[in-house]
């Protein structure tokens, strides 16, 4: 995890010490975000019939033969290069993309098309005493500037969920996907040219320069709102260097909790779906803790069916009592959002010290209870502070797709202006608006 870390961002560490940015470079930037200012002005006044037919042609487009050749011809120069690189199977995994995983962001933009478009929406409605209407209305946040690492599937996301929601976006993705995300960045604004929206409706930072998100992050005044997606280092320096508003999401160090009441086989099922369906996403499982009253029966078997799988497995002083294969685990390990097959696991004295585990090694991104005892999993959702609590569930299901969101743009771990996976409604805000007949304050 150490070296994937360092292989993706070490870019960011170096743009850290820089002390100025290239004027011309800084210059660039700034009318880029002007553009796409401008455009977000035309986008908050577009119809949602308009804005759905952009989506509508992206995803056509995504499934013609044409444009598919295009999109896999530019992410093959991608992963050849990451290969070349030794970088980890789960930046990789991350990076690729195909036919299938083409076909589905093409599903997911039809999804996102046929969500209710929030803008204009007025909530919180009332009358107050003096017949003054008023509400809460829905608006778009303005200019959305997203900066995010190996993942091409978020220059699709992003745009798609900014677009329908009225934002305009700037999209900073890596250098590692450079290609990828200029040809599928090229399809979507083909799109909005050809149903008349602006084409800097969705800009692509056209250079790999690392000084590039140091100039984006700085534009207070253009740009409204900052979501990086990516590893922690690149999400820091974000947060540190931004003179906007940031979402963060630092890591997911996600675990599962089996209780001494749990029905086991389930548990074996989710545990292995949370760790082994995707290990390199952030929802994946990283840490088990096993009730001591299960413990003798359920680890020795969990293990094996997880070590079958090629999961490493690293364990405290009694799970390796019970489990002597199992690699110790380090203090470090705890803390650790791996992103691979490897598996940190803990037994402990019931629901309490699983909550203090959590409590003092959780990412606020998603936890999960197996049990029977319907007031212990009501607990674990009052007391556990996370995005997502799940009960008798696997934790890859902190996703906005599976949620009903469509495609997410990020999932938020600051609870502020959005906690978990953010979808339209949460690249709005609302204002107050008010419908007089003559009405002045005494």
């Amino acid at each position: 995890m150490k070296s994937s870390i360092a292989t993706i961002s070490w870019c960011y560490k170096e743009a850290m010490a820089a002390a100025e940015i290239d004027a011309n470079l800084a210059s660039s930037i700034r009318e880029l975000a002007q553009q796409a200012k401008a455009a977000s002005r035309v986008l908050s006044a577009a119809s949602s019939e308009q804005k759905n037919r952009v989506l509508e042609r992206v995803a056509k487009a995504l499934r013609s033969d044409d444009a598919v050749a295009r999109v896999l011809e530019a992410n093959a120069k991608d992963v050849n290069a990451a290969r070349e690189a030794r970088v980890s199977a789960a930046l990789i995994d991350r990076l690729e993309l195909s036919r299938t995983r083409l076909a589905a962001i093409a599903d997911a933009l039809v999804h996102v098309a046929g969500l209710p478009d929030p803008v204009g929406v007025v909530e919180e409605t009332r009358v107050l005493d003096n017949g003054l209407r008023t509400g809460r209305m829905r608006v778009p946040l303005g200019v959305i500037a997203m900066v995010y690492e190996s993942r091409p599937n978020v220059t699709v996301d992003a745009a798609a969920l900014c677009l329908k929601s009225g934002n305009a976006c700037i999209l900073r993705g890596g250098k590692e996907a450079f290609h990828s995300n200029r040809a599928l960045a090229d399809v979507f604004v083909a799109a909005l040219e050809a149903e008349g929206l602006p084409r800097a409706s969705v800009t692509l930072i056209p250079t790999t320069d690392r000084d590039a998100t140091l100039a984006l992050v700085r534009l207070d005044g253009l740009v409204d709102l900052v979501i990086p997606r990516g590893g922690e280092a690149l999400i820091r320096f974000v947060t540190e260097h931004a003179r906007v508003p940031v979402i963060q999401h630092y890591k997911g160090v996600c675990h599962v909790y089996v209780d001494g009441e749990a029905d086991l086989e389930m548990a074996t099922r989710i545990i292995v779906n949370a760790k082994t369906q995707r290990p390199g996403v952030c929802n994946a499982l990283e840490t088990l803790l096993v009730d001591r009253a299960c413990a003798a029966t359920f680890l020795p078997a969990i293990a094996k069916t997880l070590t079958d799988k090629k999961v490493e497995l690293r364990g405290d002083a009694r799970a390796r009592e019970l489990c002597p294969e199992l690699r110790a685990a380090t203090d470090a390990d705890w803390d650790t959002e791996y992103l691979e097959l490897i598996l940190s696991v803990a037994v402990v004295d019931g629901l309490d010290a699983a909550l203090a585990h959590i409590a003092r090694h959780g990412s606020y991104h998603t936890e999960a209870i197996i049990t029977r005892n319907e007031g212990k999993a009501q607990r674990f959702v009052r007391e556990v502070d996370a995005s997502m609590v799940l009960v008798n569930a696997s934790t890859r299901f902190n996703d906005g797709g599976e949620l009903g969101l469509g495609a997410e743009i990020g999932i938020s771990t600051t609870k502020l202006h959005a906690y978990g996976p953010m979808g339209l409604k949460e690249l709005t805000t609302r204002k107050w608006v008010g419908y007089g007949t003559g009405q002045v304050r005494s």
